[in-house]
């Protein structure tokens, strides 16, 4: 089997974030249909605003894609389907 047709058999899977963790709350708030503001992020973490920015490129870094949309003047994460 050529190079090129091993790589299209393997999948790609997101590492899992540890339940229970605050990065697994962020996780999951950011899977919510509205996703979640920074605000929201920061209120349940506890974690300050550029603590919680680290976090979400933490998460791009591993894999995941991140949304950014600001449509209503306050910016929202959401995680890619």
């Amino acid at each position: 089997m050529p190079a090129s047709a091993e790589a299209a058999v393997v999948e790609t899977t997101l590492p899992a974030t540890q339940p229970g963790s605050k990065i697994d709350m962020v996780a999951q708030l950011l899977r919510r249909d509205d996703g979640a503001s920074l605000d929201e992020l920061v209120h349940v973490t506890g974690w300050l605003p550029h603590t919680t920015r680290a976090a979400l490129t933490g998460l791009r870094k591993k894999g995941h894609a991140i949304i950014r949309s600001g449509e209503t003047g306050a910016t929202r994460y959401h995680l890619a389907a």
